[in-house]
């Protein structure tokens, strides 16, 4: 009588649509149309927008085109990751569907169309965009930290050796501060920080090549000598 689809990724074919009596249904993580496609999760964050949410939508050949018939929004805090406000968005899909699904099966609802002016895309995140750019402002750097966390992640080279970030905070810049240059924090959660082109790069937490994730204070304490480092 009905399919529902979740984070399947692909767009069903014409004849699989026209099965169903009810139609397909598809819970999408976002508030449509806004961020379409392949990561709408990474891509609220990597906007720096206040809010995101679910879109439970009746499928039409597009990708993710098909006329709404309810969303749900929640904020997305400070300290979300795409894997966390992943977690958030799957229960409160759950709940929307419970709710909804019987209110379209009864024929109370009427599906309501997308407004295409409005319609923006994301796309599949590659590996590589894990790769720090410096010359970027430490706001950015860090959504990219949130966004890539757990997959791909951000990191960065020292000494020959990947060094990813896993929790950071952007702080306003004093001083003269090279791109790319650590230095030692304080009275702030950051044991150090990286210049960048705007501000620095507050680091709570890290993990170099071939060892185990911990925090930037107890790098330093086996580090001491990346306090000055500039890294690429």
């Amino acid at each position: 009588d009905i399919i529902v689809v979740a984070a399947f990724g692909q767009i069903l074919p014409q004849s699989v649509l026209d099965i169903p009596s009810y139609g397909c249904i598809n819970l999408h993580p976002s508030l449509l149309p806004r961020f379409r496609g392949a990561s709408p999760v990474a891509s609220a964050i990597l906007a720096g927008d206040e809010f995101t949410g679910v879109s439970l939508m009746l499928m039409d050949s597009g990708l993710d085109t098909g006329p709404i018939l309810a969303r749900a929004q929640i904020p997305i805090s400070a300290q979300d990751t795409t894997g966390s406000l992943t977690a958030k968005l799957s229960l409160i899909a759950a709940q929307l569907l419970l709710e909804v699904l019987p209110c379209w099966l009864r024929g109370e609802l009427t599906p309501q169309p997308q407004n295409e002016a409005e319609a923006t895309y994301s796309v599949p995140i590659s590996k590589q965009e894990g790769e720090i750019n410096w010359h970027l402002p430490a706001i950015d750097i860090w959504r990219r930290v949130c966004a890539f966390h757990s997959w791909p992640g951000c990191f960065t080279t020292w000494q020959g050796r990947q060094l990813k970030i896993i929790e950071a905070v952007p702080l306003s810049g004093k001083g003269t501060l090279d791109i790319g240059q650590v230095v030692a924090m304080e009275g702030t959660k950051a044991a150090f920080g990286i210049g960048t082109g705007s501000g620095i790069l507050g680091v709570l937490k890290l993990q170099m090549e071939g060892k185990r994730a911990m925090s930037a204070a107890d790098f330093l304490k086996g580090q001491r000598q990346f306090i000055g480092a500039i890294l690429q």
